[in-house]
This record gives C-alpha cells, sequence and structure tokens, in this order.
C-alpha cells in the first residue's frame, strides 16, 4: 500500500506500484501561450453535416464552430495531438498550503508538491491552447500572481503578478484571458501572451465573482456572484454588462460553478445555500427552477459521452448525477467514510472523477462507471479548483479545464 494514500482498488494499467516523492521544483520558463488553429487542434470528431441551430450560428468571430449541432463539448472525446507529450497527472493546489501537488493517475501517488509561488492558490487552469497550465494565487489583497507549469514535465517555472486572479477564464475566440478579480468585482481582459491588462470590466453588484460559462455561440457569458446570490451576463466582444439575474434565494445565495448543457438551450449553477443546481434559460437568461441535489452543491462536470454532470455535494460529501436525456437526477452516491467534495475533473478515458476534498485536506479518484472510491489522497491544506491533465478538446476557455 502507497504510504499515506488509501488506495482501494488499483488497477489501471500498472502491475506493481511504485512510489517517486520528488519536493524540488524545476524552472520550466514561463510557458507563454500563442492562440492556436483550431484546424490543427480537432482529434477525432468531425463536424457534422446536420444544419446548425440558430444559437450555434452568428457565432463569436476567430470562434472555432461547434462540431455538432446537439453538442457543444462534441470534441471532447479523444486526446489532441497538441497533448501527446502531456503526463498524466493531476494538479492540486492547496488554497491553504501555499502550495501545488501532482499526483500520478495511474499510480495515484504523490509525485511531487512545490511552491505556488504566491499566497492561496485557488485553481490550476489550462491555457486556451493547452499547452500551459497556471496557478491562480489570489493574495495579497491588491497583489496576486500566475505560475505557469509545464505540462510535459509537471514541473512549474517562475511566478509572475496578475492582480487578484481567484480563478481564469479564456474567451472561445483564444484572444484574452479573463481574471476573474474577486476581491476587486471585477473581470480583467489580458492578453494571453504579455499579460498585459487590456480592459478591466467592473461588476459592482457581483460580490464574489468566481465562475462563469459561455454560450454556445461565444458571445455571452453567465457569470456567478457567490456573496450576493445572483448572475452577472455580460458580452463576450463588447466586453459590457448586460443584465444581472436574481436568483430565488436572495442576497443569501451562494452560486458556485456554472455550466452551459450540451445542446446549449441551458446554463446550471450549482448553489451552496440552496442545496441544489439552478436552471437559466441560455437565450433569454432567465432563471427557470432549481433541481435539488444535496446539501453544499458547489462543482458541475459532464461527462466524456455528454450524457450526463456529476454534482459535487460538499456539505454531505456526496455526488449526485443528472441526466440530461431524462432531465431526472439518477444516481446518488456518498464518499464511503465522508467527505467534502468541492472541484475536479473527469479523466481523459472518461471513467475517473478526480475531486478535492476541501476540508479533509484530500483528493479522491471515483470510479464513474463502477462507483467505487479508488483512492483516497493525502495532499495540503484547504486543496481547491484542481485540474486533470491532459483532457480531450480543441481548446480550453479555462477554469479546471472546460474544453470545447
Amino acid at each position: 500500500m502507497l504510504k499515506g494514500v488509501s488506495v482501494l482498488r488499483v488497477n489501471r494499467r500498472i502491475g506493481q506500484i511504485g512510489v517517486v516523492l520528488v519536493l524540488a521544483a524545476a524552472g520550466c520558463g514561463r510557458g507563454d501561450e500563442t492562440v492556436p488553429a483550431p484546424a490543427t487542434e480537432v482529434a477525432a470528431p468531425v463536424p457534422t453535416t446536420t444544419a446548425m441551430p440558430a444559437h450555434m450560428t452568428d457565432l463569436l468571430p476567430g470562434m472555432p464552430p461547434p462540431l455538432s449541432a446537439t453538442d457543444i463539448y462534441a470534441a471532447n472525446r479523444t486526446l489532441s495531438p497538441a497533448v501527446a507529450d502531456h503526463r498524466r497527472l493531476v494538479y492540486v493546489p492547496n488554497s491553504k498550503g501555499g502550495s501545488v501537488t501532482v499526483i500520478d493517475q495511474d499510480t495515484f501517488a504523490v509525485i511531487d508538491t512545490y511552491s505556488s509561488g504566491g499566497e492561496e492558490p485557488q485553481h490550476v487552469v489550462p491555457s486556451y491552447d493547452m499547452q500551459t497550465l497556471y496557478a491562480t494565487n489570489d493574495l495579497p489583497i491588491g497583489g496576486g500572481s500566475l505560475i505557469p507549469i509545464d505540462p510535459r514535465t509537471g514541473k512549474s517555472g517562475n511566478a509572475f503578478p496578475v492582480r487578484d486572479p481567484y480563478n481564469m477564464y479564456y474567451t472561445p475566440d483564444g484572444k484574452f484571458a479573463i481574471v476573474v478579480a474577486e476581491a476587486d468585482k471585477s473581470l480583467d481582459f489580458y492578453d494571453p501572451v504579455s499579460w498585459q491588462k487590456l480592459h478591466a470590466l467592473a461588476v459592482p453588484d457581483c460580490a464574489g465573482v468566481d465562475h462563469m460559462d459561455f454560450t454556445a455561440d461565444g458571445r455571452f457569458a453567465v457569470a456567478s456572484c457567490e456573496f450576493a446570490g445572483r448572475m452577472a451576463v455580460f458580452d463576450v466582444a463588447q466586453r459590457t454588462l448586460v443584465k444581472m439575474i436574481d436568483l430565488p434565494g436572495g442576497r443569501g445565495g451562494m452560486p458556485q460553478d456554472v455550466k452551459l448543457s450540451p445542446d446549449g438551450h441551458v446554463f446550471y449553477v450549482a448553489d451552496m445555500m440552496a442545496d441544489g443546481v439552478y436552471t437559466i434559460d441560455a437565450h433569454t437568461f432567465e432563471n427557470t427552477g432549481i433541481i435539488p441535489t444535496g446539501k453544499g452543491a458547489h462543482g458541475l462536470y459532464i461527462t466524456r459521452d455528454s450524457t450526463q454532470m456529476l454534482i459535487t455535494n460538499r456539505d454531505e460529501g456526496s455526488i449526485s448525477v443528472w441526466d440530461f436525456a431524462t432531465s431526472k437526477l439518477v444516481r446518488k452516491w456518498e464518499i464511503p467514510g465522508g467527505g467534502s467534495p468541492d472541484m475536479g475533473n473527469i479523466s481523459a478515458d472518461g471513467t475517473v472523477f478526480w475531486v478535492s476534498g476541501r476540508r479533509h485536506n484530500e483528493v479522491y479518484a471515483v470510479d464513474i462507471a463502477k462507483w467505487e472510491l479508488l483512492a483516497r489522497i493525502p495532499v495540503g491544506a484547504g486543496p481547491h479548483g484542481l485540474t486533470v491533465w491532459p483532457q480531450p478538446g480543441r481548446y480550453s476557455t479555462g477554469h479546471t479545464g472546460v474544453m470545447r
């Protein structure tokens, strides 16, 4: 058994488990990315011959077109050649420990731990072109930094200053990195190569701005306001706020993760205080209901075949499963022995859900085909937005690896 790791079932392409613990962090340079040519990054899917619906036609200029008329995630099936030489690792930002823990996906072993290069790392975010990962350090107030990580080696480079990066996204055309400046109540648009700040979109009525997703055409985005119980809608090209959505829970709500349905018609919004997921019409931006899931609903993850969505219920240590075809919850699975599932992602082959245990200082690896806990892995203090890499897809819109 691995020292410090509770492995409950290990048979994933390995025979004998070896443990290597490397505590030195080697520099890999800044890792600045360039906007990719989408045609060279498409993995296996072929664009559909079916006519695209209206909400997938008038695209944000420069955005790669959807490959399916019914599934914006259709490209997320097989790995792109652009990530063929990337190591199969999990990167865990320990928000209270100022470090990043690196886990081997095949052995469940912690193979490295290094400084995040700043204070309070919140998320590890894949760049638009999928060639660099960034850990976002959102402290000190008025400061902050990003530290680049080379996915070929798993090693970090040198941190550089970026103000208040609680989270980070990329516009679907790859033109801007959007730094979610939570304390500043601002969405800051940066050049993703020079890291020069070009625009700032103030969201003064969106206290706790933290997560977002984009419409199917890439023209609008919906962001959650964790400490205001609201949602902010903005025009991506114009970089202007167009609407605020008041959720039924009022200012006492705490909306978290946001995810667009595969067909592009519905935004799902996890709310910790509502203990469920709100639905928002992706065309009118009106709240249309709520799905009760469990205490402390937090993270949202689309399965590899785009048929279901995993919902982490942090306060009760469970994971709910939403089925898109039936519009019903079809499963609730509790972590054996309890836990606090927060943020994570699904393995490239679609079989393992990796998620941080925010209050338990551990990471869970869950077989979502058999619904078995594969491993419970101790990490640093306050693990948050971990990234599982590599991910299938043509480009990343950020967060913990939202791909299209």
